[in-house]
């Protein structure tokens, strides 16, 4: 163990707040557009997590830009009915606050719909910095997402943790030099978040507290 963990940081989506249904039916639309009748549901969830120019790219790489668009247009639009609280997460970061704990969101998410789920589960003011899409030249798992972070809240890597539920956030705090919290409650699955070998693995938000000596 090294110093005291001081600063905690959170990946968004599928961590802090449960936008799976969201992002799986807005990716369905989105390719069902372009590719009628072509991907099912178990097809999208390779896409939670990298950005969307990554996911879509990964399909039709001339296309990226307008299906983004697309994308983006449905997921706003029905942003506010589709997004779910996880169970624990309000109370432990309002804990955290509580206790002195910096806390920070770094996502692959734009900062403007970033602001818009913290709002909706009452939670944006509890982070002191956010850290989205276009602020960074490099996303996770790129350690630059984090090194920003961590530089704006004034900490270090060794006094620092990331949560996440995807292999990019355990990598992007492994390669910042952070500990690194794996979230049980992936979509991906328990198995999925262990393969990247998190320093721990949390079946409710609510874990991190014992695991700080709250």
């Amino acid at each position: 163990m090294n110093k005291k963990i001081t600063t905690i940081l959170f990946d968004l989506d599928g961590t802090l707040i449960d936008t799976n249904e969201l992002i799986i039916t807005t990716y369905l639309h989105t390719l069902e557009k372009y590719y009628p009748s072509r991907f099912q549901r178990e097809d999208v969830l390779p896409f939670i997590g990298p950005t969307l120019h990554e996911a879509f790219g990964s399909i039709d790489p001339d296309r990226v830009e307008e299906m983004i668009l697309e994308y983006r247009a449905f997921n706003i639009a029905n942003h506010d009915e589709l997004v779910r609280e996880f169970e624990g997460v309000l109370e432990t970061v309002k804990t955290l606050k509580e206790k002195g704990y910096k806390l920070g969101v770094v996502t692959t998410k734009r900062h403007d719909v970033t602001l818009k789920g913290l709002r909706l589960m009452g939670l944006e003011s509890f982070f002191e910095v956010i850290v989205a899409y276009d602020h960074v030249s490099k996303t996770k798992p790129d350690p630059e997402p984090i090194f920003k972070a961590l530089e704006q809240l004034g900490s270090a890597p060794d006094e620092a943790i990331m949560v996440g539920d995807n292999y990019h956030d355990i990598l992007a705090g492994k390669n910042a030099g952070t500990q690194t919290a794996g979230c049980a409650w992936s979509i991906k699955g328990r198995e999925y978040i262990a393969k990247y070998e998190p320093d721990y693995i949390l079946e409710n938000m609510a874990d991190l507290l014992p695991i700080l000596g709250v």
